[in-house]
């Protein structure tokens, strides 16, 4: 059954060109009090730093949660290993559940599971060594991707979907970017279908702080600019500019910088910072940014609504 599926998805080659056009189509709609639930439901399990319990349990709830949503033949599990600093060996995995897996042209849509195994940020020295709740860095985009992926279930979308969840993003110490992104590159250099072509991705990281911000991420524009012009359009047109600013943001090395360098998939990361001020160097994140604070009184229900209705009027009504 899995190689039905896989095969399935690889379908035919699908449109290169970064496309869009109104469709008048009816567009679900999101609800950003279920997506607050998956985040919630995520951080209650505590922190998901791979080798944890609450890295074991998450990982079978996002499974669980998108077999009920996908259906159980069209989830896959992408094991891994990766030796930490000290010599041990963490198990990790990707999960990967595709919708409509009957159609060759798609999209990905993308976040990472897991949680920052330090807190180098906080404020309090004797906590920098231990795993941050991540509640905005990891939760808030798997809580959307899960929300869309219920959504698909009951109003199946126009396109083939494919929603990918990496593990082991955050496990790097600060600089050093070998460690980070360990899923991205995994996945990246082992496709689950071989020459598998999306039209494009997009990845959602810290998508659900109250006081978000999404400027244009750099690589995002340097890689993929018709896809970011046309995510900020709907966004302003739906009314969400402050949230989605006409303004160039950093670039920002992030799983996505993995997948357009590795792959050549046109991908975009909507990602919560502050636009650069002159002679600025480092990206400027929200204070909460690889603390404990980030948990789940920074998310808002506000936030999360503009994301997820952009992406809803994205993916029903604006793709050829």
């Amino acid at each position: 059954m899995l190689l039905i599926f896989l095969a399935s998805c690889s379908g035919k080659e699908p449109d290169p060109r970064l496309t869009f056009t109104e469709r008048n189509r009816d567009v679900p709609v999101f609800e950003a009090d279920s997506a607050y639930h998956f985040i919630a439901a995520q951080v209650g399990f505590g922190p998901r730093n791979p080798g944890s319990e609450g890295h074991r349990l998450t990982r079978d709830y996002l499974v669980d949660k998108l077999k009920a949503y996908a259906g159980p033949q069209a989830v896959y599990v992408q094991p891994f290993s990766h030796t930490g600093y000290t010599g041990e060996t963490y198990g990790m995995s990707n999960i990967i559940a595709a919708f409509r897996p009957e159609l060759g042209d798609r999209i990905m849509l993308l976040a990472h599971w897991d949680t920052r195994p330090r807190a180098e940020r906080d404020p309090d020295p004797r906590r920098r060594n231990e795993p941050i709740p991540g509640a905005d860095d990891g939760g808030s985009g798997v809580g959307v991707l899960l929300e869309l992926a219920r959504i698909f279930r009951d109003q199946p979308p126009p396109i083939g979907v494919d929603i990918v969840l990496f593990d082991g993003e955050d496990y790097g110490r600060e600089g050093d970017l070998q460690y980070y992104f360990l899923g991205s590159r995994y996945w990246s250099a082992n496709p689950p279908v071989p020459g598998y072509r999306p039209r494009f991705g997009i990845l959602l990281d810290m998508v659900g702080g109250k006081d978000a911000v999404f400027p244009r991420e750099g690589f995002s524009v340097q890689y993929a600019s018709r896809l970011v012009d046309e995510v900020w359009r709907v966004a302003r047109e739906l009314g969400h500019e402050d949230l989605f600013p006409d303004q160039k943001g950093s670039s920002i090395a992030d799983d996505h910088w993995i997948i357009n360098r590795e792959t050549g998939i046109p991908t975009i990361n909507i990602i919560h910072h502050k636009p650069p001020r002159p002679l600025q160097t480092g990206v400027s994140f929200p204070e909460y940014w690889h603390t404990h604070a980030d948990d789940m009184d920074i998310i808002g229900t506000e936030t999360l609504q503009a994301v997820g209705d952009v992406l809803l009027e994205l993916i029903y009504n604006r793709i050829r």
